[in-house]
Parts: structure tokens; C-alpha cells; sequence
């Protein structure tokens, strides 16, 4: 008689690729499988991706990673999802097709229009929602799309229309029962999730004429979303969580409790700082920094601060594949562990605006301190250093905001494989940086966690969390002076962008006047 091992599957739905992985009792992640997705910014704020191509993606990796775990005698006894946040999504439901291009976290096409609400609602959402009104909201890019777009406009009125995050999107999809439901992990960072509440703010939808009845169903993020289509997977599971990629990464590096610190390197680079089960009360002067549910189970939300640099591997995939000055990501760390500086050149990547340390929009992505004697390893090191300095700054911002010292940073996602990148973060954060064994896969492997917690492969999440072990700790290695001269120079580069950034908005706004 075969003996087969359970094995829950995992979805790790990401904005520059999708994966699909099995994940053991062990902590183990097996028959993973990766498909790159395509996203496209025709104009400078507009950024967007195909939610059908997405959803094909996915599906294929998903039939590819099971195939490969019944070969090997593995029994799925569950399907976990983790996905990007705030990426949002309209579609018929009679056809299941997208009927638009989805709105990708990054896009900023309506931050002169919220610009315009701020001064009336910053100061009733930040309690509430844990944020102002930002620079991009799916809500009105939805409302935009029902008043401007034919083809959405038709369903609307036909009473076919679905909207909803990529979690929506997929979890319609992909269970057997068409439901649109989101969680909280994925709802706060939509932008209109009451924390303490766990409810929509009504009052800010309707500001921006979003349509309440198309509001998805909150649920947990551990929760019983139903079975998986057999049709769509081959397979007849019950879907036992769906999380934003972040906080499964949270949970896949073992950061569950308050004062754990951690950053997720992927398309951009997030860094949270968890603060415990009661929503923080933040210095109002840290503007950058936002609160966020970091899971919620068992009707309990555990909450964390904030801060994030929206591109840092999308930076060395453009500076690879639209500038062509290195082969890969990984030629980068190779070329700049063969320097200890970057010859006095900086990097800021900037390329769809910067958030620390105030939110400027208009800001771009820099290059500077190239003389006749800098080097190639020199510009790789400072494309690394500038990666490093920007979540840096989103570390300090955290801690400022909250009052609560950062002595660890736990670092998952696909740049964290990278030792050259976490020798420089420890270098300028001043504190050690921990790398997890397998740490690129960690937000599967914490989807799979909060899937299992309750039993089924785990007693708990700290039971599922123990089985975790540290591949490697950065501790830092210059000194506070020069630390200090680091920062000082860094700042300073900063500060010049955020001028030129406000001049260029400030010449633009006097020309459209004229």
C-alpha cells in the first residue's frame, strides 16, 4: 500500500511572476514552479497588467506543481493564496474575463485627484483606515472605469460586474463556489478597511462614487473559502487562507509577534515592523509610514507599521532588460562583491516616485557620481547600496513612527538571496540582518503556514513557525562615523531629487493654469 505525505499547496501571486508550491510539515517547499507575468506603464504613473494573463499563469503553474507532487506521493490536503495588494480588477461575471487592464499597486494616475480630497479626509482615515488618502485608490480607478468605459459601464448596468484585489480575482476563479470575497491583509491596503472594525468605511466610498453593492466579502485571512474547482485545478480541496504576499512572507520568516522587524524584497521592498493585536497610535509627522493588518484569525487582527520603496527589483530587472547594462539581477551582486564601495557613486530608485521621506510622486530615479575612472562593479554596488539606503529609511521611518527600536531586520523574498545586498543593509541600518533558510519562498511557505495552523499539519502557527532555522546572520561592519557620513550623503541626494520633483510639479501646474 502506497503511503502518501501530506502536502498543502501554495500560491505565491506576485506582480512580476506567479508561483505555485507544495509545502510539507517540515516547512519544506517542493515542485515549485514560476512563470514571470508582463506589466506595462504606457505613461509615467500608469502602471497595469493583463488580470486574464495573470489568472492563466496561475492556473498553469498550479497544474504543474501538482503533478509533480503526485508523482512524488504527495497528497494535497489543502490550497493556500498569497497574492500581491491593492492590484485591482474588473470583470463580467458571466464571462469571467477581465474588462479592462488591472491597476497595478504602483500606478499613481489619480494622485492629483486624491490630492485634491486630502486636506478634507487625511485627518479622518488615519484613525480609522491607518492611512491618508495616498496617491492611488482601486475604489475610484473602479468608479473612474464605470463612468468612462463602455464595456464596464454595460455590465454595471447589467449587474454582471465583479471588482475586486487579485485575491478577489482569484479565489472567484478558482473555488468552486463564484464568490467575490477579499481579507483583511489584502483590504487595508485597498485603502478604505476600518482595523478596529473590520468593515468598509462607507463614508470615504461614497466620496469617491464607488458603488457600495460591489464591495467584495470580508473574511479572515485564515478562513474556509470553499473548494477548489476541479474544472480549474484538477484537484477537490478546501482553500483554507489567502493573504497579501507581505504578511504570508511575514509569517514564512517567523515574524509573528510585536518588535519583529522584516523586510520582503520582490518587485518593490516592504518593511514592516509588527506591533501586536491593538491598532498603534503613529507620529503624525511619519507620513510614509502606514498601519496594516497583519493577519487575522480566529476574528483577532494582529496588527504592523509600514514603510516601502515601490521599486527595487523591478529597478535591476529595468536597468537589465531596458537599460541592458547587466546580463541578470544576479550578474549585479556578483559585480559589486568585487568592490567595497560604489567610488562616490548613487543610485535612487525612484522609478515610479518616491514615499520616504515624504511621498513625492513626481520624483525620479537618479544615477549619479559617474566620472571616467567609475567602474561597472562601482555602478552594480551603488544600484545595491541605493536598495539598501531606501529600506534604511523605511526602517527608520518605522521606528519613529511607532517609538519601538529595531534590533533585528528578518529579510525574505527574491533579493534576499543576495549576500552582497544584506551585508550592505546591516552596514547601514547598524543592526544585523537575518537571512531564513529558503527565505525567497517564504510567503509560500507562510500562506501553507496560516492554511495548516489549526490542526491539520500544525497544532498552531508558533508550532509551524518552530520548524523554521536561520541560513546566515550580516552583522554590521563600519563604524557609527561612517555610518553617519553614509547617511548624511544619501539624505542629501534625496532632498535634491524631492526639489527638483516639486519644481517640475510646480512648473506643470502653472503651465496647465496658463
Amino acid at each position: 500500500m502506497t503511503e502518501y505525505k501530506e502536502v498543502i499547496l501554495a500560491i505565491d501571486e506576485g506582480t512580476s511572476g506567479t508561483r505555485a508550491a507544495v509545502v510539507t510539515q517540515n516547512s519544506q517547499v517542493h515542485c515549485l514552479e514560476y512563470q514571470t507575468l508582463q506589466v506595462s506603464s504606457p505613461r509615467h504613473g500608469v502602471v497595469e497588467q493583463d488580470a486574464d494573463e495573470i489568472l492563466c499563469a496561475t492556473v498553469a503553474v498550479c497544474r504543474k506543481a501538482i503533478a509533480r507532487a503526485q508523482q512524488q506521493n504527495m497528497r494535497i490536503v489543502a490550497l493556500a493564496i498569497a497574492t500581491q495588494r491593492s492590484t485591482a480588477v474588473l470583470w463580467d461575471a458571466q464571462t469571467g474575463k477581465a474588462l479592462t487592464p488591472a491597476m497595478v499597486w504602483q500606478d499613481s494616475r489619480f494622485t492629483d485627484v486624491l490630492a485634491e480630497l486630502a486636506p478634507e479626509w487625511d485627518a479622518k482615515l488615519i484613525p480609522q483606515i491607518g492611512r491618508p488618502v495616498g496617491i492611488r485608490s482601486p475604489y475610484l480607478w473602479a468608479a473612474h472605469h464605470i463612468a468612462n468605459t463602455p464595456a464596464v459601464a454595460k455590465a454595471h448596468q447589467a449587474g454582471t460586474l465583479v471588482f475586486g484585489t487579485v485575491d478577489s480575482w482569484l479565489l472567484w476563479h478558482l473555488a468552486e463556489e463564484k464568490k467575490c470575497v477579499t481579507t483583511p491583509t489584502n483590504a487595508t491596503s485597498a485603502g478604505a478597511y476600518r482595523l478596529k472594525d473590520h468593515q468598509y468605511h462607507a463614508e470615504w466610498l461614497q466620496a469617491l462614487n464607488f458603488p457600495a453593492l460591489l464591495l467584495p466579502e470580508l473574511r479572515d485571512d485564515a478562513d474556509n473559502f470553499g473548494a477548489t474547482s476541479q474544472k480549474m485545478l484538477g484537484i477537490h480541496v478546501p482553500i483554507l487562507a489567502c493573504a497579501g504576499d507581505q504578511f504570508a512572507g511575514a509569517i514564512g520568516l517567523g515574524c509573528t509577534e510585536r518588535g519583529h522587524a522584516f523586510c520582503m524584497h520582490g518587485t518593490g521592498s516592504f518593511v514592516d515592523l509588527m506591533v501586536g493585536p491593538q491598532v498603534p497610535a503613529l507620529n503624525p509627522v511619519c507620513e510614509s509610514t502606514l498601519t496594516m493588518t497583519a493577519r487575522r484569525q480566529k476574528g483577532l487582527s494582529h496588527y504592523s507599521v509600514e514603510t516601502f520603496v515601490p521599486t527595487t527589483g523591478s529597478a535591476l530587472n529595468w536597468v537589465c532588460d531596458k537599460l541592458h547594462w547587466f546580463d541578470s539581477p544576479e550578474q549585479i551582486s556578483e559585480l559589486a562583491s568585487q568592490v567595497t564601495d560604489s567610488g562616490g557613486v548613487s543610485f535612487i530608485p525612484a522609478l515610479t516616485g518616491l514615499r520616504v521621506p515624504h511621498l513625492q510622486p513626481q520624483a525620479r530615479a537618479s544615477l549619479n557620481g559617474i566620472s571616467i575612472s567609475t567602474t561597472r562593479s562601482q555602478v552594480a554596488y551603488a544600484v545595491l547600496e541605493g536598495i539598501a539606503h531606501s529600506v534604511a529609511a523605511c526602517m527608520r521611518a518605522n521606528e519613529a513612527a511607532t517609538g519601538i527600536a529595531v534590533k533585528e531586520l528578518v529579510v525574505g523574498g527574491g533579493l534576499s538571496n543576495s549576500d552582497t545586498l544584506l551585508q550592505i543593509q546591516a552596514d547601514l541600518s547598524g543592526v544585523p540582518v537575518r537571512r531564513m533558510a529558503e527565505t525567497a519562498r517564504a510567503s509560500l511557505r507562510g500562506a501553507a503556514f496560516l492554511a495548516g495552523s489549526a490542526g491539520l499539519l500544525w497544532d498552531s502557527l508558533s508550532d509551524a513557525c518552530a520548524t523554521l532555522k536561520t541560513a546566515q546572520l550580516f552583522e554590521p561592519r563600519i563604524d557609527d562615523r561612517s555610518r553617519e557620513q553614509k547617511l548624511a550623503h544619501w539624505e542629501s541626494r534625496i532632498a535634491l531629487e524631492m526639489e527638483t520633483a516639486s519644481r517640475h510639479t510646480s512648473a506643470t501646474q502653472e503651465s496647465t493654469r496658463s
